[in-house]
């Protein structure tokens, strides 16, 4: 069986197909969303998701997040001891989902499509793929994350004939992406997007706001007090959310061990002066937005609709922003957390020719340009260092395209065909995939022809070949060798690295986010609540150890009934939050 995965830089989730349509596959809580964070417990076992998104409240330093934009990079994280890149704990994510959805379907899941942001380059689409087979996957498909989204729309209205917009803005990326849609058909025209820009930024900008009026920084505080800084990001967190629905939000400031008071400062933030200290980060949503409308050769008005894909698009000031863009209300027909898992899903049935989707037709393209390494002449001087365009960007995909090259010097045997990926002018400034060594060239004079041909599939595969007419020699390599790809004993090594890492023990992880969830709210009572609480804590703890199961149902409805006495009940029903999902 075939997962669809949404690995996410805030929450993650995934779908199947079965029964004829996409469905979410809830969590070991009963939920459909698990927060994309790993944490580490002092001794050495693992916790993923709502346990270690709690841990992170007030063991900030014991937590990794965000890590989806380390994706393609050595950036790293360092939890107890342990130095783990982003394709690791990533994969920490996709193995804790894969473990849920067997336990949900009762089946062993060995397959998956995942969803990545449409402006990926290609180091990060492998570094995710990776991910996927350290969590012990086999993923067939990498798709973009507004494809994903549109194919949850086709699936449902197949007979439509328009021109759609996806606009993805996730915790941590954004993307664009602009399709037409015919006759269940779902062609891609173009692609855009930024690798850093989500609602977690816009939640950024309100610590950053509430810091400065108490004379702090947040890069500084970030560092020097990152319990204060933790907490305050969950209480500015909550306060984006509410400013969708009033017009004025107070928000408290926790001391530097991340503890709120009755009397802790608070900061008011109006709508309006949210929108004003986000106005650069909606400016920057724009020049996407109007780079994919202008490479498809369109106007505004000629886009039929605007889909709203990512948690974060729920934010009143973005609904705003695309309205004043295209003159029209933009749509939001599927929940816009679940919208890309659930094409994951239905891209799992398209792999596996399911009859229910047999009608139905996805074309991707190219995001980024792909080129060579060449040498100009200017004023009879040569200078190297430029990009030659031969796959250009939002060229439909499957795609073959050649181009010409010549030698330098006479008599030159070897040419070095060094491939990239991006759009700037300078090769330096985009990203290296790496070459084709063309050897053997006849001995003649300057400018003997070397034919170049890229071929680039859905898969992300891309083969370079080159031609030499003169001599009929041909030279094929498919490009994998770079530092985040790992094959055979590489990457068996690797799996058993991560597999001495031990998650904490399933059945224990509900507890565990209970006790962590307990800790957090102690932080917040008054010093006479405290005693007596921290009793109860301790008390269901030992018990967590005990073994005696009557005994620890007992303190456990205790520690329920007391946070219900405190006022801080806990939730562990299965629902889900409005926190941003994609990428």
């Amino acid at each position: 069986m075939i997962i669809g995965i949404d690995l996410g830089t805030t929450n993650s989730l995934c779908a199947v197909f079965r029964d004829g349509q996409p469905q979410l596959i809830p969590n070991r809580h009963g939920r459909v969303l698990t927060p994309s964070v790993v944490g580490m417990l002092d001794s050495g076992e693992l916790l993923v998701g709502d346990a270690a998104r709690e841990l992170r409240v007030t063991r900030p330093e014991r937590c990794a997040s965000r890590f989806k934009r380390w994706m393609g990079t050595r950036e790293s994280a360092v939890l107890n001891k342990n130095r783990l890149h982003a394709e690791e704990l990533s994969s920490f994510v996709l193995k804790s989902l894969r473990q849920d959805a067997e336990e949900a379907l009762q089946c062993e899941i060995t397959s998956a499509v995942i969803t990545v942001p449409a402006y990926f380059n290609d180091l990060q689409r492998r570094a995710t793929k990776l991910a996927g087979e350290l969590a012990g996957l086999n993923v067939l498909r990498i798709i973009n994350e507004p494809t994903a989204a549109a194919l949850t729309y086709g699936f449902h209205d197949r007979e439509a004939e328009k021109h759609i917009l996806v606009v993805d803005l996730g915790g941590g990326t954004f993307d664009v992406t602009l399709m037409e849609v015919f006759e269940g058909t779902l062609e891609i025209i173009a692609s855009a997007g930024e690798g850093t820009l989500g609602g977690e930024d816009f939640t950024d900008r309100l610590v950053a706001h509430v810091l400065e009026r108490h004379q702090l920084h947040l890069e500084s505080a970030e560092i020097q007090q990152p319990r204060l800084v933790a907490r305050l990001r969950q209480e500015c967190e909550q306060a984006k959310r509410d400013l969708g629905e009033v017009s004025s939000v107070d928000i408290r400031l926790p001391d530097r061990e991340g503890n709120f008071a009755s009397d802790s400062p608070r900061t008011t933030v109006t709508v309006d002066q949210f929108q004003k200290m986000t106005m650069g980060l909606l400016e920057r949503m724009r020049r996407p937005i109007s780079k994919v409308v202008r490479d498809a050769g369109f106007r505004f008005d000629q886009v039929d609709e605007v889909i709203l894909v990512g948690g974060a698009t729920r934010m009143p000031i973005l609904r705003e922003c695309i309205r004043e863009i295209f003159q029209k209300e933009p749509l939001c027909r599927f929940d816009p957390d679940e919208v890309v898992a659930l094409g994951a899903a239905v891209q799992a049935a398209l792999i596996e020719n399911n009859a229910a989707v047999e009608d139905m037709v996805m074309t991707d393209v190219c995001p980024f340009s792909l080129g060579i390494n060449i040498t100009k002449e200017f004023a009879g001087r040569e200078m190297g260092g430029f990009f030659m365009p031969i796959i250009h960007r939002n060229t439909t995909l499957p795609v073959s395209r050649e181009d010409t090259v010549y030698t330098l010097r006479a008599n030159q045997r070897e040419v070095r065909l060094k491939v990239y990926q991006g759009e700037h002018r300078k090769v330096d400034d985009n990203v290296y995939l790496g070459e084709l060594i063309v050897q053997d060239v006849p001995l003649g004079p300057a400018g003997t022809e070397v034919v170049v041909r890229f071929t680039y599939d859905l898969n992300g595969l891309l083969e370079v070949e080159a031609f030499v007419p003169n001599s009929g020699k041909r030279f094929r390599t498919v490009l994998t060798n770079h530092a985040q790809h790992l094959e055979g004993a590489e990457l068996a090594e690797a799996i058993n690295r991560l597999a001495a890492i031990k998650f904490y023990p399933r059945d224990d992880v509900q507890h565990q986010r209970l006790l962590l969830y307990a800790e957090r709210v102690l932080g917040e009572l008054r010093a006479e609540e405290r005693a007596r609480f921290e009793q109860v804590i301790d008390s269901f703890e030992e018990a967590l150890g005990a073994g005696n199961r009557d005994y620890f149902a007992e303190i456990r409805e205790l520690l329920l009934n007391t946070l219900e006495e405190l006022g801080f009940p806990y939730d562990d029903s299965p629902t889900t939050t409005d926190d941003d999902t994609s990428a």
